[in-house]
């Protein structure tokens, strides 16, 4: 494995990759006002509703699609170039933004119309997603993966708290309508920057000699053998289920345990954002592998507390250090099992692979708010908060014995994935 520069040149080595640094230039203004978008189409479905199921639904509507689309968008990524299928996705965000201002300056929208829109970038993100993750290493020495995908991590992350407090502005002067107007334009923009791309489409000729679903068997088959791959896979599915769904019950926080509004929403919304952000600066100035597996598991128990200081108070300051904490020890565990997952997976297999991580990590999340919205339902939001919280500390007692073997998988330069 090339050597790893030191620290302090990681970050500027990776930008003076051209490619990669257009590639981001144009995603940021996406994330910035995906994120715009994603507050005010939140707090639009708690005015429309005032229901945690509700928010559920609209949660899951989003990020279910991940489920089923994923392993096949993941195939299909690795049997043909990622990179007219990323432009082509980008242009199907750019009208969904459209749709949405229209329908909301005309009267139109209703939480049925605005689960129909999610439903349908739901469908489009799997391909998105899986098609960026195959033009990352495009983009990108080898030696740089890791602060390439920590830097692509800190955009978005960064966006993230940037994006909420932007909308907590936008809101109460142009209704949420505004946030739908500023996505429109970030997605064109970022569409822009992927036709500047200039890439070598890859060798695609073995992928097409097999059928689409025996490759998503085979992205299966070449994790549950990874003894690395496997562990790690588990704790990113119990902490996307179990943890990152409360992001999605914000509205629902803020409305009723906090007895809010849009402006404690948008506090939430960007205090998680800056501690993510945080986080994935801290990956990404650290550089190397040395120690990800160590993180990632740091990230997770903190995670889980986090939550847990999160939920148990309704004083809004501490509720704001307790989304921080979220953020942050959630992109340090996430951001570290993509890099990880990046560098042990052939290049043959990647997409496949990687897909594999947006099915846990933005998929699972639908099942997670579905079962946190309906147990609010019952007993509260905080209730239902608290038990997800523990299950998710719960299991990480079953793999702390095993890390120094898993990191072995993962860290030993000599070791090579499975065939």
């Amino acid at each position: 494995m090339t050597e790893v520069s030191p620290q302090r040149s990681s970050i500027k080595r990776a930008l003076s990759h051209r490619n990669f640094a257009i590639f981001e230039a144009g995603l940021l203004p996406h994330y910035l006002t995906g994120w715009i978008q994603r507050v005010g189409a939140g707090w639009l479905a708690w005015e429309l509703t005032e229901s945690p199921a509700w928010l559920g639904v609209i949660a899951a509507a989003d990020l279910a699609p991940m489920l089923v689309l994923a392993p096949l968008a993941g195939a299909w990524t690795d049997r043909i170039n990622p990179l007219p299928l990323i432009r082509a996705a980008q242009a199907m965000i750019v009208v969904q933004a459209v749709l949405m201002s229209a329908l909301m300056y005309a009267g139109w929208m209703s939480i049925e119309v605005l689960l129909a829109l999610t439903i349908f970038v739901g469908c489009v993100y799997p391909f998105h997603s899986s098609a960026r993750q195959s033009i990352i290493p495009a983009t990108i020495a080898r030696a740089d993966f890791a602060p390439a995908v920590a830097l692509d991590s800190a955009s978005f992350h960064s966006t993230r708290f940037i994006g909420p407090a932007i909308a907590a502005f936008i809101i109460p002067l142009y209704d949420v309508q505004g946030t739908f107007v500023a996505h429109i334009f970030g997605s064109a923009i970022c569409l822009i920057a992927l036709l500047m791309l200039r890439l070598k489409p890859p060798d695609r000729s073995q992928a097409r000699g097999r059928h689409l679903l025996a490759q998503v068997a085979d992205s299966m088959a070449y994790a549950a053998c990874h003894d690395g791959l496997r562990p790690i896979l588990l704790l990113l599915t119990f902490a996307s289920v179990c943890v990152r769904p409360l992001q999605d019950m914000l509205p629902g926080f803020a409305g009723d345990v906090f007895q809010g509004g849009a402006r404690e929403l948008a506090w939430f919304s960007s205090s998680v954002g800056v501690g993510a952000m945080i986080g994935a600066f801290y990956i990404a100035w650290r550089g190397g592998l040395a120690g990800l597996t160590r993180i990632t598991m740091i990230g997770y128990g903190g995670a889980g507390l986090a939550a847990l200081v999160f939920i148990a108070t309704e004083n809004v300051w501490v509720g704001i250090l307790g989304c921080a904490g979220i953020g942050f020890f959630l992109n340090i565990m996430s951001t570290s099992t993509q890099a990880l997952m990046q560098l042990a997976t052939d290049d043959a297999m990647r997409g496949r692979v990687m897909s594999l991580y947006l099915v846990i990590y933005r998929g699972m999340p639908a099942l997670g708010a579905l079962a946190i919205g309906f147990v609010s339902s019952l007993f509260g939001l905080q209730m239902a908060g608290a038990l997800a919280a523990l299950v998710c500390l719960a299991f990480l007692l079953t793999i702390l014995p095993k890390r120094a073997a898993i990191a072995a998988n993962f860290e030993n330069p000599q070791r090579r994935p499975p065939a």
